[in-house]
């Protein structure tokens, strides 16, 4: 079965495709003939996941899976939540959004650092959201940057077990990470389907 991701992020589509290797995932914009980009206009992940689901589903003949992930704060009541990917500006590099992020906690002690990465997906047919599925992620904002993999705050994201998430391999980042446990759900929904 092919499923359709609405993303342009190679790094995602890579991570997902690894994740369900039972499924052909492609980029919903390979197969699509305008050059959109999908506004974000919800305040929650699930309702960002399920407006880029919703507009590209109508445009592609299958499945399209979206999702709308980041990291959520303690200290910062979850910010930056929904705005992850642009918390320091609209044009924002990881590096950027990694240091603003330093720099806001910086004088927050080490116990009240706590953090999640939280994943929504939404799956769609025909411009309309059939199922959604979520999967979070605990651990802390470390104060310094550690490991070469990963991307997003994955260089700063502190795991329970001392390691930041940017020393994972991708095995070990795709067993506990939110986007898998997310899309284990959304792989258990469909295989449930295909034996029907």
């Amino acid at each position: 079965m092919r499923l359709y991701v609405a993303t342009k992020n190679q790094h995602k589509l890579k991570e997902i495709g690894q994740i369900l290797s039972g499924f052909e995932v492609v980029s919903a914009y390979d197969y699509i003939e305008e050059d959109m980009d999908v506004e974000e206009t919800g305040r929650t992940f699930l309702q960002n996941a399920s407006i880029k689901a919703k507009a590209l589903s109508k445009l592609v003949d299958g499945y399209v899976i979206a999702d709308d992930s980041g990291i959520s704060v303690d200290a910062l009541d979850g910010a930056p939540g929904v705005f992850s990917a642009r918390f320091a500006g609209s044009k924002a590099t990881d590096a950027d959004n990694n240091n603003k992020l330093l720099a806001v906690m910086e004088r927050v002690p080490d116990e009240a650092r706590g953090a999640s990465y939280i994943c929504v997906i939404a799956l769609a047919a025909g411009g309309n959201v059939e199922r959604t599925f979520g999967g979070m992620c605990e651990g802390a904002v470390a104060r310094d940057y550690k490991g070469e993999g990963g991307f997003g705050y994955d260089v700063i994201f502190l795991l329970p077990d001392g390691r930041h998430m940017a020393e994972l391999t991708d095995e070990e980042k795709n067993a506990i990470s939110h986007r898998n446990m997310a899309l284990q759900l959304l792989k258990e929904y469909l295989d449930s389907k295909q034996d029907k």
